[in-house]
């Protein structure tokens, strides 16, 4: 109904199939982060689509593997998923992800 009646504007950087696990609200800055299977992305909450910017982060491929031996599904378990975006100063964001069973994290910087 929302896109028939011209109400909204999607986001395309969902037509890749994405797990979209967590979010983060910058609204001083105007953006918005979401965590998702092996991406992080910051949209500018104006226009979703435009500037839109994504960082690629999978799990290392010995992880995925170690993770597929141990019975887990290859597309639904063995990524990495992002679980936490944090702020942590006004130019980072602290990131965690599941990393195919061995969690990882880091630092992005937001300029």
């Amino acid at each position: 109904d929302l896109l028939l009646s011209n109400s909204c504007i999607p986001f395309l950087g969902s037509t890749e199939g994405l797990d979209f696990r967590t979010l983060l609200l910058d609204e001083e800055r105007g953006r918005l982060l979401i965590g998702a299977k092996d991406h992080i992305f910051l949209l500018n909450l104006v226009d979703l689509n435009k500037n839109a910017k994504k960082i690629y982060w999978p799990a290392a491929k010995e992880k995925v593997e170690l993770c597929k031996l141990a019975g887990k599904d290859a597309h639904t378990e063995c990524a990495n998923f992002i679980r936490v975006l944090q702020p942590y100063n006004r130019t980072h964001v602290y990131v965690c992800g599941t990393g195919a069973f061995h969690p990882l994290c880091g630092y992005i910087e937001l300029g």
